[in-house]
């Protein structure tokens, strides 16, 4: 298990633990990443989201798991997209004629 410290006053990172450090210009690019898959519609609880789309929460959770639903974690609290929530959700059914 390697530990980092950062040290006061600069912009690089002490490895303790015999890892490859992660230089300050890859943490400055990781963050700017994560500003871009910042979604741009409404995030809502599952419960909330369950509630709307008239679903139960595990299912909601099924689908995180599976991958067909991006969850967004907030501190301890996770919301989803309604709008990509309501798109994975939507199957289209033939009509029997």
């Amino acid at each position: 298990m390697s530990t980092f410290v950062m040290m006061a006053g600069t912009s690089d990172a002490v490895d303790r633990g015999g890892d490859m450090t992660r230089s300050a210009d890859r943490l400055r690019a990781d963050d700017k990443s994560a500003a871009e898959s910042v979604p741009s519609g409404r995030l809502v609880a599952l419960t909330v989201a369950a509630e709307e789309l008239s679903v139960s929460v595990k299912t909601i959770r099924r689908r995180i798991a599976d991958g067909s639903v991006r969850a967004y974690r907030i501190g301890r609290l996770i919301r989803v997209n309604l709008d990509e929530l309501r798109a994975a959700l939507l199957v289209v059914v033939g009509s029997s004629h």
